[in-house]
């Protein structure tokens, strides 16, 4: 038998160039999906490998939703400890290396965090950077009397406004990873329950002290939205920020209304140097009437990690239990805050 070696080699030629051009398209697909997957590199890493998803946070009691909502699902690490004033705070070079290791990044928002606003909208272009603060409306939140335009930030110690700052935490979870929504749901709203029991709390022990009696001083102005949502005057010697000092005519002035009024008692904070209350104190003494300091309160930062305090409801149950004791003159622990030395 005779071969045509012409037709032959046309064969091979042909066979040739199709192989290639599957190979060709085969190439192409795979650099696709590369595109389109490749476009949120850390979530779908995560979902993968089934690994805990990194989320750092700013406050301790942010911390604390966190870790309620995700449970196992996460891996938490939380920036400010106890005693850490937020308004002050600047990240060091090993949290700006977590904030750049996480997947999710929870802050408060409203300015509170004002020391690390540009980082935190740097990382904001490959991170996903939620303010807890973000769905709370307009008309609930309190207008700042020292900064125009602008919020108080202390919205946890309004309770059911720090609910949805954890409807807030679970939407974003569950946006990010859809697989554990079940898990997510589930713990919101065993957290969530928890928190309405601890409003009724607050509010039973809130009502055990008459209306025109119910006048809490503070080191700083961190208390209104607790004031507001408890029928609560609130008085502070500096302003809603840390950042700029009490000078003496506050203390004066804080002096003389709470001499006036015959205030029981005053409260230290425990992210806030107690020196100025003390000051307040003795200032009061000098115009005839005897304040005491009637404890030492959470406001800006959680207890230590461990005990009751540590977390946001333990926290919030302190204040409670210490305001209302000391203004009933029940059990006022003169020497239970921590001096400085």
């Amino acid at each position: 038998m005779k071969l045509n070696y012409n037709s032959l080699h046309k064969s091979c030629i042909t066979f040739t160039k199709i192989i290639n051009i599957h190979i060709f398209l085969g190439c192409l697909l795979i650099f696709n999906l590369f595109i389109l997957t490749g476009c949120n590199p850390k979530k779908e890493e995560k979902l993968i490998e089934n690994e805990k998803i990194r989320v750092v946070t700013t406050i301790g009691m942010i911390t604390d939703i966190v870790r309620n909502v995700g449970g196992d699902k996460l891996e938490v690490i939380g920036m400010m400890g106890p005693g850490v004033d937020p308004h002050l705070y600047k990240p060091t070079l090993k949290d700006i290396e977590r904030l750049k290791s996480a997947s999710i990044i929870f802050y408060n928002g409203l300015h509170l965090e004002s020391k690390m606003g540009d980082k935190l909208e740097q990382l904001s272009g490959n991170t996903k950077v939620v303010a807890v603060s973000e769905n709370i409306p307009t008309n609930q939140l309190l207008k700042s009397p020292e900064f125009k335009g602008q919020y108080d930030p202390h919205i946890w110690f309004d309770i059911n406004l720090w609910i949805k700052a954890v409807e807030t935490v679970h939407d974003t979870l569950v946006d990010y990873n859809s697989e554990s929504k079940a898990t997510f749901g589930e713990n919101t709203e065993n957290y969530i329950s928890k928190l309405r029991v601890l409003h009724e709390y607050v509010i039973k022990q809130s009502e055990r002290v008459p209306p025109q009696q119910r006048v809490l001083v503070t080191a700083h102005d961190a208390f209104n939205y607790f004031g507001n949502a408890y029928g609560f005057e609130v008085r502070g010697l500096q302003g809603m920020s840390t950042v700029s000092e009490a000078g003496i005519a506050d203390v004066k002035e804080l002096a003389s209304y709470i001499a006036e009024h015959k205030i029981p008692a005053i409260f230290v904070e425990s992210s806030v140097p107690v020196r100025s209350l003390e000051a307040v104190k003795a200032a009061v003494i000098s115009k005839g009437f005897n304040v005491e300091i009637g404890g030492e309160l959470f406001s800006d930062a959680m207890g230590n990690e461990g005990t009751p305090e540590g977390t946001y409801i333990g926290m919030v149950r302190h204040n409670i239990d210490t305001i209302i004791s000391a203004l009933l003159g029940e059990s006022i622990e003169i020497d239970s805050y921590k001096k400085e030395q």
